[in-house]
């Protein structure tokens, strides 16, 4: 929500889309969920950039490793990191930047087979509650734009609003985002 809000033209365009999706019904089946392509963008992003975890599983050598002209000898625990891939500048144009539509003609998925996105983890490790974690974050960020409109409290400005990160084994915002809602009347 702190992207969306940071970047009004954005949420208005999710809300759009999810508006000509959702139409007078008012809901939608768990797996139209993923079928809404702008919705998954700003998912994808806000995954990327925002990781719920900014390293993965350790994990330990199983031989001897020479890496960059390091010798990583067998069985040294070894732990990725998933926050600095995701900003890597070598795989993401404007890393920093919040941008949905980088993922508009990319075939990068976050189901572990590509290196530069793993905001699940990958291979035998990978997150199991990465099919719950996808429709339950559709849901809840469709139904947040769908439903509301949304201010920063006390005329605060987006540019006043704190986008560092605490770290530990999970990650959060150093500073909670408070919000108000409004009632969209359609």
């Amino acid at each position: 929500m702190t992207e969306l809000i940071l970047n009004p033209d954005i949420m208005q365009k999710l809300r759009e889309e999810l508006n000509k999706r959702i139409g007078g019904e008012g809901s939608l089946e768990e797996a139209e969920i993923l079928e809404i392509p702008y919705l998954q963008f700003v998912l994808k992003e806000s995954m990327r950039l925002h990781l719920v975890s900014p390293f993965l599983l350790p994990r330990k050598t199983m031989t001897n490793v020479k890496l960059n002209g390091y010798i990583i000898p067998k069985n040294t625990p070894v732990m990725i990191n998933a926050w600095a891939i995701a900003r890597d500048s070598d795989s993401w144009q404007n890393p920093t930047k919040f941008t949905p539509e980088r993922f508009l003609s990319s075939e990068i998925e976050y189901k572990g087979q590509n290196f530069s996105f793993l905001p699940f983890g990958s291979g035998r490790r990978i997150c199991p509650g990465i099919r719950l974690a996808e429709r339950v974050m559709g849901l809840i960020l469709m139904s947040l734009v769908s439903q509301f409109d949304w201010k920063l409290p006390n005329n605060m400005l987006p540019k006043d609003v704190d986008m560092d990160d605490t770290f530990g084994v999970l990650s959060q915002k150093a500073t909670p985002l408070l919000l108000i809602p409004t009632t969209i009347n359609n």
